[in-house]
């Protein structure tokens, strides 16, 4: 996978196998944000992860290459990367919401998501409601339904870039407690000098999806995601995919 930090420089517009119209010739280009580990983030040089092996299988079957752009998480509510011909879709682990919906058109959903609460073991934080009684210092990635779900519980989250910058503030003491995806929280704990300092608390059942994102009306390339997602759901690949890069699957995920 090979990353570029800007605007795509190809010839498109073009087309992909089946007509898809694709914005650079023999390329999909996805935009993301990194990191955000484990469905995108840089490793040994390569772009890698769940969203990124599930993209690879649309760009299998469209008979491209995936090609990636790193772009602000902020610029993926309102699509106009989509909409200038930037990319030709967005995956970086984004929860599909209705004000989202009004910008860009989504996929299925590919991922059932729920959002965690870390924070330092010596504050003793295990949930929001301790976060606002105490009037603990919480942090958020900035746009984010992680920071949104903050806000609707009366908190007001120190805003962090990246997910990176969300353990970096945690880890420096900028903040108490974190409120984010509770898979980068799982990968998080995985490094032994994590799970020493931090601790996870209640789980913040939020019934959010993750979902692929197109310029809207882009009805090909809408139907050629969803026909792989659904195809890898059926065939094993999916859960073979999330073994990977996630962990055992949840029940009844196939």
């Amino acid at each position: 996978m090979f990353l570029v930090a800007g605007c795509s420089s190809g010839e498109g517009p073009a087309e992909a196998a089946g007509g898809v119209p694709v914005v650079e010739k023999g390329a999909l280009t996805t935009c993301t944000h990194l990191p955000y580990p484990p469905f995108q983030f840089e490793r040994d040089g390569e772009i890698v992860g769940f969203d990124v092996a599930l993209v690879d299988l649309v760009a299998k079957r469209l008979k491209v290459e995936q090609k990636i752009v790193d772009t602000p998480f902020e610029n993926f509510k309102t699509g106009a990367f989509l909409n200038s011909g930037e990319c030709d879709l967005a995956a970086a682990g984004m929860t599909i919401t209705d004000d989202r919906k009004k910008n860009v058109d989504f996929s299925v959903p590919y991922f059932d998501a729920t959002q965690a609460l870390l924070a330092t073991r010596k504050s003793g934080l295990t949930s929001l409601d301790q976060v606002k009684s105490r009037r603990a210092r919480l942090g958020a990635q900035t746009e984010t339904t992680g920071e949104s779900h903050a806000k609707k519980h009366g908190l007001d989250p120190v805003a962090f870039e990246s997910s990176d910058a969300v353990l970096t503030g945690l880890r420096t003491g900028q903040v108490d407690a974190v409120v984010i995806d509770y898979p980068v929280v799982q990968g998080w704990l995985k490094d032994r000098r994590n799970a020493a300092e931090f601790s996870l608390g209640r789980p913040i059942e939020t019934g959010e999806q993750y979902g692929i994102s197109v310029k809207k009306g882009n009805r090909k390339l809408l139907a050629a995601i969803d026909r792989a997602i659904r195809e890898a759901r059926a065939d094993g690949s999916y859960d073979s995919l999330y073994r990977r890069w996630i962990g055992p699957p949840p029940q009844g995920s196939s």
